[in-house]
Formats: structure tokens, C-alpha cells, sequence
């Protein structure tokens, strides 16, 4: 059994201030993945980690303070690939894969379409991002690709639909999306477990909207549907308090 846990830590150097370390070695996860770690490998705090008996891989991003991924692991990988070869995808630090025996897992931090030009850059990604999964996955089947996908899917995984609709994050074209993506062989493994609205793993840090619980669900542990079978649980870990998302946890078994 393996359990893998994906969590945008907003700044790795600030979650380790509020006992990141601590709260994961209660946890106990196999494999964590992690998005906008803002830190050059020099800036990242190895040693807090090793202590737990994980090992770190880290693909920075080019500017300092920024985006960032990284995979924590106890099981040690057969093999680590840092980025995914597209030099604009690559520059901001937004994949990294750990391959295991029976499967791989990816840690990807999808861009934010904040404004007009990232919210192009975005739907480039989007794009370029389907086209090398659906290549990866000829040769590397059981896929776990974990992240921070910057999308709500439903009406269910958003406080406010009605008032969303026009919002980066919830458009049309972005949902659209991950219904292809989930078309072309994959499984959302919390919503596959869990149909209960409600449940989110983001909230802004204004208007006091996660004690209102007012949130949106992007975060995910995506599966190929080659591993539905081997699917035991997927959890929101939404008492995690690190930073303004919370972990996604997902369990595979032999």
C-alpha cells in the first residue's frame, strides 16, 4: 500500500515556520508532492525532511520566490524526471515525476490565469500539458498525477457557481478541459470516493471564507483508470492550516 499526498504549501521556508514537518510525520505519507514552494533547491530545507526518512527532488523555477514542485519520498524511485521538456513549461518550475515499480506519481503546478496574458499562458499549458500525458502514458501507464490544477471541474466543487461562471478557475473552456483530460483515461480519485458537496481544498484569505468554509476544490490526485482497482481512499485534509490550500490525500493498495 502506498499513500501519496499532494499539498500547495505557499512558500515552503513560510510552512515549515508553521510545523509543516511536524504535522507530516504524524501523517505518515509514502510519496508528497508539492506545489509553489518558492524556494531554490539551496533554500529548501532538506535536512527537516530527511529526519522524517523522506527524500527530495526539487524543480525550481528560473525566478526566485516563485511557482516551484517537488516530491517528497520514502520509498526510493526507480528514477526522477524533473520537468517535462517543454523549455516555457519547464522555465516555471511545474512538473516533477517520481517513478515507483507499479506506478509514477507527478507533482504539477498548473498555472494561474491572473491576469489576461497568464490566463492565455494557462490555456497554452492546458493544451500542451493533454498532449504530453497522452504521449507519457504509452509508456508509462499507471500514471498519479497530483497537483494543484488551478480548476474547478463541477458546480459541486465551488462555493458560488452562479457568481464564479466568468471567474479564471471555473470558465467554460477550463472545465471543459478536465472533463477531456478525465475522458482520456483518468479518474478524479476524491470525487470518484466522495459525491458530498462541500468539500474544497482552497480558500481565498479574504472575508474570513475558510472558517465560512467559502472555498473551491483544485487540488487533485488524478489516477489512470488502470489503477481504479487499487484505489482505497482519498481524503480532504482540510484541518492542515500550512498555508491557504490543504493537502489531498489518496491511497493506492497492492
Amino acid at each position: 500500500m502506498a499513500t501519496i499526498l499532494t499539498y500547495n504549501v505557499n512558500g515552503i521556508r513560510a510552512a515549515l515556520k508553521k510545523d509543516l514537518d511536524k504535522w507530516l510525520e504524524a501523517v505518515k505519507a509514502d510519496v508528497v508532492c508539492l506545489q509553489e514552494i518558492k524556494a531554490k533547491p539551496e533554500q529548501f530545507d532538506e535536512s527537516a525532511f530527511n529526519q522524517l526518512g523522506y527524500e527530495c527532488y526539487i524543480n525550481s523555477a528560473e525566478k526566485p520566490g516563485y511557482s516551484g514542485v517537488a516530491i517528497l519520498s520514502k520509498i526510493k524511485p526507480k528514477h526522477v524526471e524533473y520537468g517535462c521538456g517543454i523549455q516555457k513549461i519547464d522555465f516555471e518550475g511545474r512538473v516533477i515525476r517520481a517513478d515507483y515499480n507499479d506506478f509514477s506519481v507527478m507533482s504539477v503546478y498548473f498555472p494561474s490565469g491572473s491576469n489576461p496574458l497568464r490566463q492565455a499562458f494557462k490555456l497554452e499549458f492546458l493544451d500542451l500539458f493533454y498532449d504530453y500525458i497522452n504521449d507519457l502514458k504509452k509508456t508509462i501507464p499507471n500514471l498519479i498525477i497530483s497537483g494543484d490544477y488551478n480548476i474547478c471541474h463541477e458546480a459541486i466543487d465551488i462555493h458560488n457557481p452562479k457568481r464564479n461562471k466568468n471567474t479564471s478557475g471555473f470558465l467554460p473552456e477550463e472545465r471543459d478541459w478536465v472533463s477531456k483530460f478525465i475522458a482520456s483515461g483518468f479518474v478524479d480519485s476524491f470525487r470518484h470516493l466522495n459525491k458530498e458537496p462541500h468539500n474544497y481544498s482552497w480558500w481565498s484569505y479574504r472575508a474570513n471564507s475558510r472558517v465560512k468554509n467559502l472555498g473551491w476544490r483544485i487540488d487533485y490526485n488524478m489516477i489512470s483508470e488502470s489503477l481504479l482497482p487499487n484505489l482505497n481512499r482519498s481524503v480532504i485534509l482540510s484541518q492542515a492550516v500550512h498555508s491557504d490550500h490543504c493537502p489531498v490525500l489518496v491511497e493506492i493498495i497492492d
